[in-house]
């Protein structure tokens, strides 16, 4: 569920960030978007259970 989510969301800062490139949305809008979801994913695949202790 959670990978599918976020694999919507890259498709759509992919999206944007193409429009982006050929000049109808500016650039400086959408990549933002597209590191934000980069972010979000490598966050989640290195998020792991950690022992705090007692």
């Amino acid at each position: 569920m959670k990978n599918t989510i976020l694999v919507i969301l890259l498709i759509g800062s992919l999206f944007f960030q193409l429009l982006g490139i050929m000049q109808l949305i500016p650039l400086y809008l959408t990549s933002p978007i597209l590191f934000f979801v980069f972010f979000i994913i490598l966050h989640s695949m290195n998020q792991r259970n950690r022992f705090k202790g007692l």
